[in-house]
């Protein structure tokens, strides 16, 4: 069940592959932008507001940790959907959330500017030199974006498993190209990468759960969740059973240890 991601130097094309791509495995096909729309299910309907990059980093400044609050639901978010396998997902630094497992295909899509260029005339139907303002003024935030977030430069090829330029390959050709790599033994799931994705994906929603204990240190391994944080010796009960009643549903949760650390 090998998973796929895709970051979209050229937001058409990588949108479009995409979908040809999980058309022709018979994937699901998940976008940045669905992930936002339902990240209300986190209790996060502030960052609705973000519809463009451009205006991102002031509306996450608007609310309380609003940063780490977005990192910590989309990571949770993403990794959820990724435990089910069989998906391409498109969209900003998704790879970056799964480095460490085997069985994800990394891709980045970019585009011949010249054709770029022209795609964007005809798609707003706006100049030339408009159109490269717009390519020019994007292609600037969403690397400040990547830089913003999570400290990582998405134009670093090192960041990939695979490069593709749409230009002189097409869009087709750059689908069957992934499907060929997608099929090769280094990225099949095994039963160590799919350990491995689920323990992130188990760290990630328990963090996401105890984002109010911003002080708590999270372990997961094989379905046992450690925690260990701070807490007057008095409150240490109560405590204990908020924790525990927050992660009750989770499932394949198998053990739950809290430790507390002494309290200065």
């Amino acid at each position: 069940m090998s998973i796929i991601t895709i970051s979209r130097g050229s937001y058409f094309h990588g949108k479009s592959i995409a979908e040809k791509l999980a058309g022709k495995l018979g994937y699901s096909c998940l976008s940045r932008d669905q992930i936002v729309e339902n990240l209300d299910t986190f209790h996060l309907p502030e960052i609705k507001l973000i519809r463009g990059l451009n205006d991102a980093f002031s509306v996450l400044d608007r609310f309380p940790h609003g940063t780490k609050r977005f990192k910590v639901a989309i990571r949770a978010a993403l990794l959820q959907h990724f435990l089910s396998g069989n998906l391409v997902y498109h969209g900003l630094v998704g790879h970056h959330f799964v480095t460490n497992i085997g069985h994800v295909l990394k891709v980045r899509i970019i585009a011949d500017i010249e054709k770029r260029v022209m795609d964007e005339m005809a798609r707003e139907n706006i100049s030339e030199e408009r159109a490269r303002f717009v390519l020019k003024t994007d292609d600037e935030e969403r690397r400040k974006w990547g830089m913003y977030l999570y400290g990582i430069d998405i134009v670093d090829p090192e960041n990939y498993n695979l490069v593709i330029r749409v230009g002189h390959v097409s869009e087709d050709e750059a689908v069957d190209i992934i499907v060929n790599a997608a099929g090769l033994q280094s990225f099949r799931e095994t039963d160590e990468s799919k350990a491995v994705l689920a323990d992130s994906a188990m760290h990630a929603l328990v963090s996401w759960k105890l984002f109010d204990f911003p002080y708590a240190a999270v372990t997961a391994e094989n379905g046992q969740v450690g925690i260990s944080l701070k807490v007057p010796e008095r409150q240490q009960s109560i405590i204990h059973d908020r924790i525990a009643q927050m992660l009750a549903d989770i499932e394949g949760l198998k053990e739950l240890i809290i430790q507390f650390d002494p309290y200065f």
